[in-house]
């Protein structure tokens, strides 16, 4: 895509509020109280210019935002919320080409299906050893019924292979959703995509 395309497709979606997955968690640690011996440390994946970060920086984290567009990583540090003291570092990397840090929390709205296949095991197997116990992921993986099914560049999984990734986990929430509706940029196509928080016990 066009570097302008990917600049107006984040300032649009930036401008939206941050996912309910990751309200979801933010508010499991709430109620847990839970996070302060530690440093309420998150990585975002797939951040664009930060509806999720932004979210996490309010609150009081130190997020590791990571996208492969520089125009994301770019407009978020350019947003008025993101300030001197804002405790944010950015990465412009694919994520099965970082070193993934120990956090308290991963998030990754709608952006780990965009791992190929080929590359996603490894990825989701150093997901799981980088969040400490008692932390959580946030995310969504694509199902077998979407309308993207075919292209070699995206994972979907079947609900039974998902539950099996999972199985390590404790599952806070899991909501399958499975209709017709629009992506950001206006075309119709039908979701299947799964929106999971779970916690390492």
């Amino acid at each position: 895509m066009p570097s302008e395309d990917w600049r107006k497709y984040y300032t649009k979606t930036g401008e939206r509020p941050p996912r309910k997955t990751l309200i979801k968690a933010l508010k499991k640690f709430d109620d847990e109280n839970s996070l302060e011996i530690h440093r309420k440390r998150a990585l975002d994946l797939g951040c664009g210019n930060g509806r999720d970060t932004v979210e996490l920086l309010r609150r009081g984290w130190e997020v590791i935002a990571v996208d492969a567009e520089i125009n994301a990583t770019e407009g978020l540090q350019k947003r008025k919320e993101v300030t001197k003291d804002s405790k944010l570092k950015t990465i412009n990397a694919r994520f099965e080409q970082i070193e993934v840090p120990e956090v308290d929390l991963i998030n990754s709205s709608f952006s780990l299906p965009l791992v190929p296949p080929q590359s996603f095991p490894d990825l989701w197997g150093r997901l799981l050893t980088a969040v400490r116990t008692g932390g959580r992921i946030s995310c969504q993986l694509y199902g077998n019924r979407d309308s993207w099914v075919g292209d070699p560049t995206i994972t979907f999984f079947t609900k039974s292979a998902v539950d099996t990734l999972l199985q390590s986990m404790e599952i806070e929430y899991f909501h399958e959703e499975d209709d017709e509706s629009v992506t950001p940029r206006g075309v119709k196509k039908h979701w299947h995509i799964f929106h999971i928080v779970a916690k390492k016990p």
